[in-house]
């Protein structure tokens, strides 16, 4: 499921929250949190970063995400002009039940998996009292509904926020589990990925046209990258950060857990595709890793809602081996398990949270009372 790094718009949060408001007064304090959090998460994501470092860097990033968007569009727009539309349905009918069925099992495992995300996080920057309900709840919905959005650190930080304010985590919290799921989501990134690509550096020649040799070094580099960063860990504890935000990053024993947890979400995923190819053409499951990974890794880039468009065009790409209207069945058979289902069960929770919020009485000033979802 696609975890990785990296906007909805304040106001756009901001009216959710007045819709859900209780009283005025409620309201007005909402309003300030809710800025307030924005303010903070634009200053720990690394696209906003941007803004704070020059308008210049800022601008550069917006042509790269707009640069990735246009060529994807282009691709597919390419790839898709020929289309016979009767055999992407054939294609639909023919896939086999049981393996839908399998693939939606893994996406499922997916999206639990992404619990652990929220509760390693929490765990790091010691807040360890918030119920599993609670965390389980809180990654579900964020995540599914920020990477919807698009522009994930911001939105999923939203949504977090709605939640975990209620447990009495503030703003600079938000920011720090911001920080340490986006570490987690690369962490996993890279492992997974240069390994594969190690493994099987022809799948990502298909995509990047250098030759495989090349594709190779790459991926160990990636490897090399994490063992230095184990190693970099091993004499003390680190700090980033500074001020009150500041986070002893995880030590040595606990980042193997992070690695973990990141490549585990990878690999379900990439399993959960790979569930819904046919055997012939005989795909290596490394070459749908690598293929995958970097579709994702794209769609993120591109602050995309829901990556649309940007990982179709590069698993397009990627697997040429596979006609395309039976491909483009497959994709559209992922988007309904991996991404709109999730999404409508996810806004209706959230959706009925709210108005449970709305129907139970609160007295003005009264503190936030935890056990609240």
């Amino acid at each position: 499921m696609t975890v990785a790094a990296a906007p909805v718009t304040p106001r756009a949060g901001l009216a959710a929250d007045r819709n859900n408001a209780v009283t005025n007064e409620w309201e007005f304090a909402a309003t300030i949190r809710l800025t307030e959090l924005f303010f903070t998460l634009a200053a720990t994501s690394p696209l906003t970063q941007a803004l704070i470092r020059g308008a210049s860097r800022n601008r550069f990033r917006v042509a790269i995400s707009l640069a990735i968007v246009g060529v994807a569009f282009a691709t597919l727009y390419h790839l898709l002009r020929g289309i016979e539309v009767g055999k992407v349905i054939a294609a639909l009918e023919a896939q086999s039940g049981v393996r839908i069925l399998i693939a939606g099992a893994l996406v499922i495992a997916g999206y639990a998996n992404l619990i652990l995300y929220d509760l390693f996080a929490l765990h790091t920057i010691g807040k360890r009292n918030l119920p599993l309900r609670v965390v389980a709840f809180t990654s579900f919905t964020s995540y599914t509904i920020g990477h919807s959005l698009g522009a994930a650190t911001l939105t999923c930080g939203l949504v977090r926020f709605r939640v975990y304010s209620f447990w009495n985590l503030n703003v600079v919290d938000i920011a720090k589990i911001a920080f340490l799921t986006g570490m987690t989501f690369w962490l996993g990134n890279v492992f997974v990925l240069g390994g594969a690509v190690a493994y099987a550096p022809a799948a990502l020649s298909g995509i990047d046209e250098l030759p495989p040799w090349l594709n190779r070094l790459i991926g160990l580099a990636g490897l090399f990258a994490i063992l230095c960063y184990l190693i970099w860990l091993v004499p003390r504890p680190r700090i980033v950060g500074r001020a009150n935000w500041r986070i002893v990053l995880p030590d040595l024993r606990w980042t193997f857990l992070q690695i973990g947890i990141g490549t585990v979400d990878r690999c379900l995923a990439s399993l959960s595709i790979y569930m819904l190819l046919p055997d012939s053409p005989a795909v290596g499951f490394m070459t749908i890793v690598v293929v995958f990974v970097i579709a994702t890794l794209l769609g993120a880039v591109s602050h995309t809602p829901g990556s649309l468009g940007v990982v179709e065009a590069a698993i397009l790409i990627g697997l040429p081996q596979y006609p395309r209207e039976e491909l483009l069945a497959i994709l559209l058979t992922f988007r309904v398990l991996d991404f709109i289902l999730p999404l409508l069960l996810a806004t209706l929770m959230f959706g009925l949270r709210e108005l449970r919020l709305v129907a139970r009485p609160r007295k003005v000033g009264a503190p936030t009372a935890p056990g609240t979802l």
